[in-house]
């Protein structure tokens, strides 16, 4: 899956202007003045709300936004400085954040439950998947090439596979659908990060990346589908229905069966819609309408059954810019950049609150730091194995396999459905399960980089 960051300004250069500027103490000292700040408002708002019933609950939700925030760009900043992604920062200042009271600071414990944040942080993922969906088409799902998808499905079963394994050896108590949403986590891949090291060491264009790209295409497909019905299982068991191989069926036809049907028919009906769409002359058409089909396809997608995000993974990929040419040959940007400065938004909560809600101290204790340690040689060795896939010659399996390992955003997403899923009262994924996976995504997210820089180093440049 791809996800990028776009490029930032030199420090201290004025965004109007373009001088730059010597900084001075007062924005050296900014980050520490802010927390101190921020520690003042959450102890004057916990007070407040505890004095007073009639404090307008926006008011809480705001200061929360803004500590969100403001923590994902310092650790997007950070994780950038060492040549990391910035979702990797995203994530690790929230693992901070939601650890703060074990060194006795409690003011952003609210931020974990908080019902407004949380939607937000769903409304992220879901325009997540849509750009997602957005940066791949129809025409390049058909043009992959076998190696592509060969590479693709043997990167998502064996994983899966890997995963389930070790489900049933260190989480032996727990049921089949523990271990089967275990192998779920790692079957996707966050392919951004390896497509920005392609660029940065000239590789790009080889026979590597575009297999590597191609496959990420399949694979985000094959991995949302594994998602649907082992959601679709898990939905049917927390209903009281019995396990039944023809669910499984019938819930692998019906995910397939609606990506089909979204695409074959959004591939038709697009350009209609936007049609009709060039005619009105109010501001934000393009905008309005592309976001309007991502959540009717999200919502198409939960009511027969299926996790809203694929949906919305749907709508971007059914999109294609020739459907909406119009609207940027008269002046307006397209589909891409006007849903950018949202996602920018609504993004960073998601990765932000997932990391909150790792907890620190169940990694210390044994059984849970044995599964991340085992959940992250699975995802790096699963991964290994789709590089069998490779026909031909001239292309370096080694490469193709190291570019398949981050699990990135992806893996989150699916472990945060897994904590929305209960079957008789317990979630499917708990904290301490919740908690390795954090560590398998950041783990195969920090590994990827030099990994492929060191694979691609050992090849003659072509």
């Amino acid at each position: 899956m791809c996800l990028t960051s776009s490029d930032r300004r030199q420090p201290g250069t004025c965004s109007l202007t373009g001088v730059t500027h010597r900084p001075s103490s007062l924005i050296r000292y900014l980050p520490w003045v802010l927390i101190g700040l921020f520690a003042v408002g959450c102890e004057a708002m916990l007070h407040a709300s505890e004095v007073s019933p009639h404090v307008d609950p926006a008011a809480a939700v705001v200061l929360w936004l803004a500590v969100i925030l403001l923590a994902a760009l310092f650790g997007g900043d950070l994780a950038a400085r060492v040549g990391q992604p910035a979702v990797l920062g995203e994530l690790l200042v929230g693992v901070v954040l939601g650890n703060l009271s074990l060194i006795g600071v409690p003011w952003l414990e609210p931020i974990k439950t908080d019902t407004y944040v949380d939607l937000l942080a769903r409304l992220g993922v879901l325009l997540l998947l849509f750009e997602v969906g957005l940066e791949s088409t129809v025409s390049q799902m058909l043009e992959v090439g076998l190696s592509a998808v060969l590479v693709a499905a043997l990167g998502v079963v064996a994983p899966f596979a890997l995963g389930w394994a070790v489900g049933m050896w260190l989480l032996p108590e727990s049921s089949p659908y523990v271990h089967a949403f275990l192998g779920a986590t790692l079957t996707a891949t966050s392919v951004g990060i390896t497509a920005r090291v392609l660029k940065d060491v000239g590789r790009s264009q080889s026979g590597e990346a575009r297999i590597i790209l191609g496959a990420a295409v399949v694979d985000d497909v094959l991995g949302l589908v594994i998602l649907a019905v082992v959601t679709g299982l898990i939905a049917a068991a927390g209903s009281g229905a019995p396990f039944s191989y023809a669910d499984i069926v019938f819930t692998l036809l019906k995910a397939a069966g609606f990506l089909v049907a979204a695409l074959f028919l959004g591939v038709r009906l697009a350009p209609r819609l936007f049609g009709v769409a060039l005619k009105l002359r109010t501001r934000g058409v393009l905008l309005g309408v592309g976001l309007s089909l991502c959540f009717v396809l999200s919502w198409l997608a939960n009511v027969i059954g299926l996790a809203p995000i694929v949906g919305a993974f749907a709508a971007g990929l059914l999109l294609e810019e020739t459907h909406y040419r119009e609207f940027v040959d008269r002046g307006e940007r397209n589909l891409e950049d006007l849903i950018h400065p949202i996602s920018s938004f609504l993004v960073p909560i998601f990765f932000v609150l997932m990391g909150m809600h790792t907890d620190l101290r169940s990694l210390a204790r044994p059984e849970v730091l044995g599964l991340g340690a085992a959940l992250i040689v699975v995802a790096v060795v699963g991964k290994q194995a789709c590089s069998l896939g490779v026909l031909g010659s001239g292309i370096d399996r080694l490469s193709v396999g190291i570019g398949m390992i981050p699990r990135g955003e992806v893996g989150l997403i699916f472990a945060n459905i897994g904590l929305a899923l209960s079957i008789n009262g317990e979630p499917i994924i708990d904290r301490s399960t919740f908690s390795a996976v954090v560590m398998m995504v950041i783990v195969t997210t920090m590994i990827t980089p030099p990994a492929l820089k060191w694979s691609f180093s050992r090849l003659p440049q072509r």
